[in-house]
């Protein structure tokens, strides 16, 4: 296997043990995934800290607000804050694919992927 699906491998079983998540739609993580481009494979830039307000503005702004077209405002706030409780405080782990994927399903934008 690639060392791309070892990491869809990857964040597929933590997927698997997140709160309140009923399957994964596969394709929107494949899709999601490939979006991230090379950053998935460096350590830092493959997670999303939820304690550093500037990495959180640098997702609404690159990610909510670029990537998916959305306007700003505090309900991309509440649904980032939400992804940060469902992913738990205790994982350390919160990779940036897995964290986008939640935010796109939690907010039902899985079109802009389609």
């Amino acid at each position: 296997m690639s060392q791309f699906d070892d990491l869809l491998v990857k964040y597929k079983e933590q997927l698997g043990t997140t709160r309140d998540i009923e399957g994964v739609d596969e394709t929107l993580l494949t899709a999601i995934t490939k979006s991230l481009g090379p950053s998935i494979y460096n350590d830092d830039s493959s997670k999303v800290s939820c304690s550093d307000q500037t990495e959180l503005d640098r997702v609404k702004k690159n990610f909510l607000i670029g990537k998916l077209g959305l306007e700003d405002g505090p309900e991309l706030d509440v649904a980032m804050q939400n992804v940060c409780e469902q992913m738990g405080s205790s994982n350390r782990n919160k990779f940036r694919a897995i964290f986008y994927y939640l935010l796109v399903k939690n907010m039902g934008l899985e079109s802009k992927f389609a």
